[in-house]
């Protein structure tokens, strides 16, 4: 009898173990991810493009079986792009939905606050956030948090310069800067800034805006007084078009450039045929044509969804999709957050489909690419002449 009740707690003991061992957001058919990106208000296009293409990616992979046997389930939340908003959605995601992990943030203030109070303290890690911010790549020794921070695309920094080098190398030395008021728009200030001190130059002017604002009235009048040859812009599309709109109407001119995260097929709507001539530079390959193996399956994919609205957003949904997915196959059958955290790392030269990433355990900026781009006539997006 005595060995009956010491097999039977045993046993007990066991099925406990094994219980408690169990990941949160992981079941053995099931692995459950947490998004956050506005979904509605000026901004939402961004995420609701970036949702389609990661949802209807995750639907093939379970279509073909899921990955180690287990099923992809999305939670998707709306943060309008606020920072209250993203931290509170971070919240709900892992305590109240139970997610395995997150992926596909979007914003510079919104994701170093949920970095910071929500998901780094938590150890759940995200792959993927719209933003170059250098608050998201501090040394992991300076930021502990950031080790649970993958970030996949360049720096505002590696954009910023990009496109100062080009400009200097056209000749050009009077360069002003718009900005939006926030993480995204000093980020960019400081790249921009930092990128002309290498030339032995400095801003000529700076107009600034404020988040989810319109009112580019001051910012005009700042920066029309120094004529600048040539405008860095680092907003998103329409403080873009309304400053691209008021300046020319001011009677200015400049060479207009601006960042990644403005959405270059959005701009175009926004401004119709005074987008010709803005420069864009982007951090993704070109959506565009299927010379690179990723663009062309993120093609397909849409194809088989019946879109061809190909973007930047779309193909940048779709690449942080696989790398998660990638991730979480390497991380093996016995899912746990912290393999996943290795498994990442473990991605040094991980070849895309004709897209690097590089991680490590010490280095969480997975990518340094930066094309420039030009909207041309009738607002196709071409590629700079040379440019790689």
């Amino acid at each position: 009898m005595r060995l009956i009740r010491k097999a039977t707690l045993v046993a007990l003991m066991a099925w406990l173990g094994a219980t408690s061992a169990a990941e949160i957001g992981v079941t053995d058919t099931t692995v459950t991810l947490g998004m956050s990106s506005p979904f509605s208000g000026p901004n939402g296009a961004y995420g609701l493009d970036m949702k389609e293409v990661i949802t209807a990616y995750f639907e093939q992979i379970n279509k073909s079986g899921g990955i180690n046997g287990r099923k992809i389930e999305l939670v998707a939340l709306d943060d309008g792009y606020e920072t209250d908003r993203t931290v509170a959605n971070s919240k709900k995601l892992i305590d109240e939905s139970k997610v395995f992990a997150l992926l596909q943030y979007y914003g510079s203030s919104p994701t170093t606050q949920a970095m910071n109070d929500v998901f780094g303290p938590a150890k759940v890690p995200l792959v993927g956030t719209i933003s170059g911010a250098g608050t998201l790549r501090q040394p992991l020794k300076e930021n502990p948090n950031g080790r649970y921070m993958f970030n996949i695309r360049a720096s505002y920094a590696d954009e910023t310069e990009a496109i100062v080098n080009q400009l200097v190398g056209l000749g050009l030395k009077n360069i002003a800067v718009f900005y939006q008021n926030d993480g995204f728009g000093k980020s960019g200030l400081d790249g921009v800034t930092l990128a002309l001190k290498k030339h032995n130059m400095a801003p000529s002017a700076v107009g600034t805006v404020e988040r989810n604002s319109l009112d580019v009235d001051a910012a005009v009048k700042a920066v029309a007084k120094a004529n600048p040859q040539a405008v860095v812009m680092v907003t998103l599309y329409k403080p873009t078009a309304a400053f691209v709109k008021a300046m020319t109407k001011a009677g200015q001119h400049p060479q207009f450039m601006t960042l990644s995260p403005v959405g270059a097929d959005l701009l175009v709507k926004e401004l119709g045929n005074d987008a010709r001539g803005v420069g864009i530079s982007q951090v993704m390959p070109y959506p565009f044509n299927d010379t690179t193996p990723v663009v062309r399956e993120y093609q397909r994919l849409q194809q088989a969804n019946k879109n061809t609205n190909y973007s930047y957003y779309g193909i940048e949904g779709y690449v942080t999709a696989k790398v998660m997915v990638e991730g979480i196959r390497k991380a093996g059958k016995d899912l746990t957050r912290e393999k996943l955290v290795q498994a990442l790392e473990s991605m040094t030269n991980h070849d895309v489909g004709g897209y690097r990433i590089n991680f490590s355990p010490s280095e969480r900026s997975g990518s340094k690419f930066v094309d420039l781009t030009v909207i041309g006539n009738g607002g196709r997006v071409l590629r700079y002449a040379g440019h790689t």
